[in-house]
């Protein structure tokens, strides 16, 4: 082989290695950095990790709290669904009292008459005598 091509080879080699060192330096800086970044996120994560365990408790005291007072809801509800049909009953039974009140005051009134119309009649017998 000429010597020209042994020299034009072995500075492409040279060349090659250079660039192949060169990326291995680089890549080991972004290694560092990489490694670095993952330091702080890690020291950044931890808090935030608390917090959104703190975060799931709340909410899950939150959730039991509202079972049980819609628990309370619907025992409130029952009890006023209670209430109200007693209050139908009783308006109910008052509506018939008022019915029977009514013709209690109508059959006084017909005896008043009655008696007021028997009244005059004798009264007036006792003219005619």
């Amino acid at each position: 082989m000429p010597y020209w091509a042994l020299v034009s080879l072995s500075v492409a080699t040279l060349i090659f290695v250079l660039a192949l060192v060169a990326t291995v330096l680089a890549m080991r800086r972004v290694a560092l950095r990489a490694e670095a970044v993952l330091a702080i996120v890690e020291q950044e994560l931890r808090p935030l990790i608390g917090q959104a365990h703190a975060l799931t408790e709340d909410v899950r005291a939150l959730a039991r709290e509202a079972g049980r007072e819609l628990e309370r809801v619907g025992a409130v509800a029952d009890r006023v669904d209670k209430i109200a049909e007693g209050l139908g009953r009783f308006v109910g039974t008052l509506s018939g009292l008022t019915r029977a009140g009514q013709i209690v005051g109508v059959a006084a009134g017909l005896k008043k008459g009655i008696d007021v119309f028997v009244n005059r009649l004798w009264h007036r017998g006792d003219d005619h005598e």
